[in-house]
């Protein structure tokens, strides 16, 4: 996925706080990701994503 449209996507959805839809075809199999913010969060998207991925890869060893 292309992080500048997930960065962009991201934005879009602070300012107007309502939630963003992505698509992504991987193989056969296409994916929907709803992204919404708390006002509260202090972490960002990425930040998320990037320990999401880590959990990931640290239960799949």
């Amino acid at each position: 996925m292309n992080t500048t449209a997930v960065k962009s996507a991201a934005s879009t959805a602070r300012k107007e706080r309502e939630p963003v839809k992505l698509l992504r075809r991987i193989g056969s199999t296409t994916y929907e990701v709803t992204v919404h913010f708390s006002n509260k969060s202090k972490e960002t998207m990425e930040d998320k994503l990037l320990r999401i991925m880590e959990r990931e890869v640290r239960n799949d060893a």
